[in-house]
């Protein structure tokens, strides 16, 4: 369902504020010309290939800075590769930066619409599916608050209930064991093993071993940018461990 061919990805160090949206073109245009790096730039993804199959769950490792979320990114178009081809056949659910289409000063109901319909669902799933989200994420006494008057957790936890609760194919999912306490955590794992039984397609970035352990059928381990290595989790960890 998804397939990466040679993907590279060029990033500036630096933003820049000061050119026109003319001179943004011109730049965009002159990088998809040219092959090498000019000053401030960087190879985010060097050449990265890969594939997952249907109801595949692949778990992408590697140390910070790696490129995993860039390639998750990727996936979910919200950003494009410098070369390279991406193809994914189905509807994705990005959890990926999770409540960033929240507006602060809309309550958690009114969020849900916003949000759902971020992810690509309709109306009437919307409104279908809201006990379920908000019983989910446990905020019920709080759902009609504005969410700028929810802790961190709790701004997190509507939004993961809201992603999970797409009818997506896909399901791309970065570091989502961070959102809320533990029992919440051991909710959130229960849910995708659910999802996985379902035949979900995921691709799971974390550091958190037993997350890999109990969801992935193979990890693609990620460095600087490159695919160094694809096996079983335990596999690689002894890899790992005897390269040390």
């Amino acid at each position: 369902m998804i397939v990466l061919k040679d993907v590279w990805k060029r990033y500036y160090r630096h933003h820049i504020f000061h050119r026109s949206l003319r001179e943004d073109i011109i730049s965009l245009f002159k990088r998809k010309q040219r092959q090498g790096l000019e000053k401030n730039e960087f190879w985010a993804l060097k050449g990265v290939s890969f594939e997952v199959k249907k109801g595949e769950c692949v778990g992408l490792y590697g140390p910070n800075g790696a490129g995993k979320s860039t390639i998750l990114k990727l996936i979910a178009k919200v950003t494009y590769p410098t070369r390279g081809t991406i193809s994914v056949d189905g509807r994705v659910a990005p959890l990926i930066e999770i409540g960033a289409g929240f507006h602060l000063d809309l309550t958690g109901r009114e969020n849900i619409h916003i949000n759902g319909a971020i992810l690509g669902m309709r109306i009437n799933e919307i409104k279908r599916k809201i006990p379920a989200i908000v019983d989910f994420s446990e905020l019920n006494e709080f759902i009609d608050m504005p969410v700028k008057k929810y802790s961190s957790g709790m701004y997190l936890r509507l939004a993961f209930s809201i992603a999970i609760h797409s009818d997506a194919d896909i399901f791309l999912i970065d570091e989502i064991l961070a959102v809320g306490d533990e029992a919440f955590q051991e909710k959130c794992l229960d849910k995708i093993q659910n999802l996985k039984k379902q035949g979900k397609t995921m691709i799971v970035v974390t550091h958190n071993r037993k997350l890999m352990e109990e969801v992935a059928d193979e990890i693609i381990f990620i460095e600087k940018g490159e695919v160094i290595d694809t096996s079983s989790l335990a596999t690689l960890y002894s890899k790992l461990k005897h390269t040390k």
